[in-house]
């Protein structure tokens, strides 16, 4: 697997018509199709009209090792809503915190002849490792500091609704780009569909090699949320951090905390965004996480469900042809 310290990886999270890892080097011919379908979900969900029977017969299995509350709940909302049987499993209470390894709980998902394993994993390449060993898809719900492809898609899905397209508008992504899947896999995806994408945190909290992904470093908030179309705020992950790369909170959102007044530097009505869990006083403000136009931080978690529904339609159907 690769190495969980590492924010610029290699091309093992790339997804396969089977499988979705990672979005790094897919082509907008692909990423589209997600959006353009989890379009028509959101509009299902929004109609009540939700229980379908593509997945009937099938099991989605979602296999997290890490604690989650909305991916997870979002991924079982969909495949329940799709008609799969769905199954969460507390690793927990499980043979892996027994000592199983990842290869022989693979062999036991085989034996089970699960449909969809959904799999968050606190080390990079771990679903990747387990698509090569299992008959199921395998969908990455956020592996190490490696990727999480369907936040970014519902990322996407939020922005477009609100601006029409992704070509050509400025994306800021800001605060702990070092230790975020969720801005990896916003990167390539925003990058790969015309959006211009700015990076701003402290030097200890953005990649050195960062720029090789093809966006702009700021180590100031003021400059760089100017002109920004979107403002996607991310959490300090303390617990991937070996040592002290912040000062206290209070002084980490005195510098780099989003407020109505850092806000209003960016394009009038620009979305203000978090993959969440929010941290209210560290990274963002509360009234800017409340406001009532332009935060769509609550959007974000309707889009999770149709995009979830969209990647579990796309990949059953690519399985079975």
């Amino acid at each position: 697997m690769a190495e969980g310290g590492r924010f610029f990886a290699g091309q093992e999270g790339s997804a396969s018509q089977r499988h979705l890892l990672g979005l790094q080097g897919m082509h907008p011919t692909r990423i589209e199709p997600f959006l353009d379908l989890a379009e028509s979900y959101v509009l299902l969900n929004r109609s009540r009209k939700t229980q379908r029977d593509l997945l009937r017969g099938r099991t989605l299995i979602n296999l997290f090792f890490e604690d989650s509350t909305r991916t997870r709940t979002s991924f079982e909302i969909a495949g329940k809503r799709l008609g799969a049987d769905v199954i969460n499993m507390s690793v927990s209470t499980s043979s892996v915190n027994k000592g199983e390894t990842l290869l022989d709980t693979a062999s036991t998902l085989n034996a089970m002849r699960t449909d969809l394993l959904v799999v968050r994993h606190a080390q990079s390449g771990a679903p990747a490792l387990l698509a090569r060993k299992v008959d199921a898809s395998v969908i990455n719900a956020g592996d190490g500091t490696h990727e999480h492809p369907t936040q970014a898609l519902l990322d996407a899905l939020t922005i477009r609704r609100h601006y029409g397209r992704l070509q050509g508008l400025t994306v800021a992504i800001c605060g702990d780009v070092a230790h975020s899947r969720v801005a990896r896999s916003n990167i390539h995806l925003l990058t790969a569909m015309g959006s211009r994408v700015r990076v701003i945190g402290p030097p200890t909290l953005i990649p050195s090699e960062v720029e090789a992904l093809g966006v702009e470093v700021f180590h100031d908030m003021e400059t760089g949320l100017r002109d920004v179309d979107a403002v996607m705020m991310l959490r300090l992950q303390r617990e991937r951090m070996s040592g002290g790369l912040v000062p206290s909170e209070r002084e980490y959102f005195r510098f780099f905390g989003l407020d109505s007044a850092r806000l209003a530097l960016a394009r009038p009505g620009a979305l203000v965004m978090h993959p969440g869990p929010m941290n209210r006083g560290v990274e963002i403000d509360s009234a800017v996480a409340d406001h009532a136009t332009q935060s769509v931080i609550q959007e974000q978690v309707e889009m999770g469900v149709a995009v979830r529904m969209a990647v579990l339609d796309r990949l059953s159907r690519r399985a079975n042809s």
